[in-house]
């Protein structure tokens, strides 16, 4: 069995795939990793809270954008599962053209989306879109060029920005409002902060399809924790949230 973790800034999504079935997933908040005990200690009970047995992961692939924790997801691994180990990283064997002026800048998740996408949806110009503390949006072409993207905060981002810097505004649910006019201070924060994104979200991929694809069909692709926030809004062809997974189950097959 394979054990896929993506070591995201706010949490960790894991998941386990027997062949290319995906049989168990979790969420972990990142900053709960602790030390390599504490972490093992969590994936030995979450794995058998499934029904899985540890001694049955066969190998652990992992992408990261939390450095600071890569030592730690490495020794957890070498101390509790003795499975063999797969970071995905520069260098990498990934299926893609990384067009990228610096590709060893590119995330190792943004990298594990593409990949999950040009594999579920061949000879398609993509559009990834990736909401989580950061909003990502990634262009790839049916020729499997990764072109690069854009980057913005998301929206818990936006929600702590406001709370952090003014004296009044405070934190609020992060939902789909019931308008675009608050009639309250939380409401006005819910309806910026949804629609602020969702208009944005629709200006850059309406300028993708002009400006990278000329024009040319592109399918958009939402993943990420609030993508589903959008589902009603016409703004994706498609929800997949255990992207990221699928591409690092698939990164690790073309590692070999």
């Amino acid at each position: 069995m394979l054990l896929c973790l993506d070591i995201g800034n706010t949490h960790i999504l894991g998941g386990v795939f027997d062949n290319d079935e995906l049989i168990a997933r979790f969420r972990y908040a990142t900053h709960l990793i602790g030390t390599a005990d504490q972490f093992g200690i969590f994936l030995i009970n979450i794995l058998q809270a499934k029904k899985i047995a540890p001694e049955k992961i066969d190998v652990t692939a992992v992408s990261s954008v939390v450095p600071s924790y890569d030592f730690t997801i490495r020794h957890t691994i070498s101390l509790y599962f003795k499975s063999e180990f797969f970071m995905l990283q520069a260098g990498v064997k990934t299926g893609l053209n990384i067009k990228y002026k610096n590709p060893n800048e590119v995330g190792a998740d943004r990298i594990a989306n593409a990949i999950g996408a040009v594999n579920l949806y061949p000879q398609q110009n993509l559009i990834i879109i990736d909401m989580g503390t950061a909003t990502t949006l990634c262009a790839v072409t049916k020729k499997r060029d990764y072109l690069g993207g854009t980057i913005l905060p998301g929206m818990r981002l936006g929600m702590e920005s406001l709370r952090s810097n003014t004296a009044k505004l405070m934190e609020v649910d992060i939902e789909a409002p019931a308008a675009y006019l608050g009639r309250s201070t939380r409401e006005s924060i819910q309806a910026g902060l949804y629609y602020g994104q969702l208009g944005a979200l629709r200006e850059i991929i309406a300028g993708f399809k002009q400006e990278v694809f000329q024009g040319e069909a592109a399918m958009v692709i939402g993943t990420g924790g609030f993508a589903q926030l959008y589902r009603d809004k016409a703004l994706f062809d498609v929800i997949l949230p255990d992207l990221v997974l699928q591409g690092l189950s698939k990164a690790y097959a073309y590692s070999r």
